[in-house]
C-alpha cells in the first residue's frame, strides 16, 4: 500500500512539457474549447455540408467563429484533439469512451439503465483532457481506421466542450463517473493507471456509487489554472439536474437548452427563488445568424442570464432523466459566458 502511495505521488507530481491536451481550430494546444455543431437546415449551401458546419469558441477566439472546416475533418478542433486515440501505438495512452448511445459496432449493451452521459477521457503520464458532448454514436472506437463523424448526428445541433487538465485532476474526474454511471464502450486502462485511478476501473466494470448523497460537485483546475465546476448525479438522486440542484447551487436563474423531442419534457420551473427556463430558440449574433428552434437542437447547455455562469453537459430536462445519471461542466469564465448569454433568443415562460 505504501509503495502504491509513493507511485501515485510520483506520477501526479510529474508534469513535464508536452502534456496531452485539447487542440483548437488553429491546430495549436488550447486550455479549453467549445464546438457548437449547427443544425443541418441552418445556413446556405449544400445540405450535406450544412449538417457538418459548426461554430468554434475558446478563450482567445474573441467569441464564436465559423469552424475551420467541417466537423467530420480531422484537422478541426474535435478531430485533431482525438487523433492520438486513432494513431496510438503504445500502451502509455489511457482512454475511456462512453456514450449511452454507443456506436453500433460496440455491441448491444443496455443503455437505459446507465447514465444519460457522453464523453471521452484521454490521458497519459503527463496529463490529458475531458471531452463532454451530446453526440450519439460518437466517437468511433479506437480500433477504427480514423476519426469520423456519425451520419446520425448531422441533422440536429450538438455541443462539445473539451478542457485540458493536469494528471492530478483525473482523480476527481474519475470519481464523478461513479455518479454519472456511464456506458463505457471502449477503453484502455493498463499497468499503473488501473491502480492510480481505481475509479476509472470501476467505471469500466460498470460499477457506481452505492450510498448517498447521490450527487457530487467538485472544482477542477485546468492546465492554465481556470476553475471549472463539475456537477454529477446518480439516478437515485431522483430529480431534475437543473431545477432540482443546479439552479440553487449556482444561485441564479438558468436558461436551459436541451433536446425537446423526448417524452416527459419538464416545463419551465418557477417554484423556487431562482427560475429554470426552457430555451425554445437559439440565435447566433450577426446578420448571417443562424437561428434555430430547440426542436432542431440536440445540444445540452445552460446559461445564467445575469450572473457569469455557463455550463455544457449531457442531460436533458425530462421525467425519465430524473432517474438517470449525468451531469454538466460549469465555469465563470468571461469568454464562455459572453458567448452563450446572447444565444438565447426565446424561452418558455412559467405557467404556459
Amino acid at each position: 500500500m505504501a509503495a502504491l502511495s509513493l507511485l501515485l505521488l510520483a506520477v501526479l507530481l510529474w508534469v513535464p512539457v508536452g502534456t496531452l491536451t485539447c487542440y483548437g481550430d488553429s491546430g495549436q494546444p488550447v486550455d479549453w474549447f467549445v464546438v457548437y455543431k449547427l443544425p443541418a437546415h441552418s445556413g446556405p449551401g449544400d445540405a450535406a455540408q450544412r449538417g457538418l458546419r459548426y461554430k468554434y469558441l475558446d478563450e482567445d477566439s474573441g467569441g464564436w467563429r465559423d469552424g475551420a472546416g467541417l466537423i467530420s475533418s480531422s484537422t478541426g478542433a474535435v478531430g485533431r484533439s482525438l487523433l492520438p486515440l486513432y494513431r496510438n501505438t503504445t500502451s502509455q495512452l489511457t482512454f475511456l469512451l462512453y456514450n449511452d448511445q454507443p456506436p453500433q459496432s460496440s455491441g448491444s449493451q443496455d443503455s437505459n439503465s446507465r447514465g444519460h452521459t457522453k464523453g471521452v477521457l484521454l490521458l497519459d503520464q503527463e496529463g490529458g483532457f475531458w471531452l463532454i458532448h451530446s453526440v450519439p454514436n460518437f466517437p468511433p472506437p479506437a480500433s477504427s481506421a480514423a476519426y469520423s463523424w456519425p451520419p446520425s448526428a448531422q441533422n440536429y445541433g450538438q455541443t462539445l466542450i473539451c478542457v485540458s487538465f493536469p494528471l492530478n485532476q483525473f482523480q476527481d474526474i474519475s470519481r464523478q463517473l461513479t455518479y454519472t454511471y456511464p456506458l463505457v464502450y471502449d477503453h484502455r486502462l493498463e499497468g499503473d493507471f488501473a491502480q492510480i485511478f481505481p475509479h476509472l476501473e470501476e467505471a469500466v466494470k460498470g460499477h457506481h456509487v452505492r450510498q448517498g448523497p447521490w450527487n457530487s460537485s467538485v472544482t477542477l483546475t485546468s492546465n492554465k489554472g481556470h476553475m471549472f465546476q463539475s456537477f454529477a448525479k446518480f439516478g437515485n438522486f431522483g430529480d431534475d439536474l437543473y431545477s432540482g440542484w443546479l439552479v440553487e447551487a449556482l444561485g441564479s436563474d438558468l436558461q436551459v437548452q436541451f433536446w425537446q423531442r423526448s417524452s416527459g419534457i419538464l416545463p419551465s420551473n418557477c417554484s423556487g427563488v431562482q427560475h429554470v427556463l426552457d430555451v425554445t430558440q437559439t440565435a447566433f449574433p450577426g446578420l448571417a445568424g443562424p437561428t434555430f428552434n430547440a426542436t432542431e437542437d440536440h445540444s445540452k447547455w445552460c446559461v445564467a442570464p445575469e450572473r457569469p455562469w455557463a455550463c455544457v453537459g449531457d442531460m436533458n430536462r425530462n421525467k425519465g432523466e430524473e432517474h438517470r445519471g449525468g451531469g454538466t461542466l460549469c465555469a465563470q469564465l468571461p469568454a464562455l459566458w459572453k458567448a452563450f448569454q446572447p444565444l438565447v433568443k426565446a424561452w418558455e415562460p412559467c405557467g404556459k
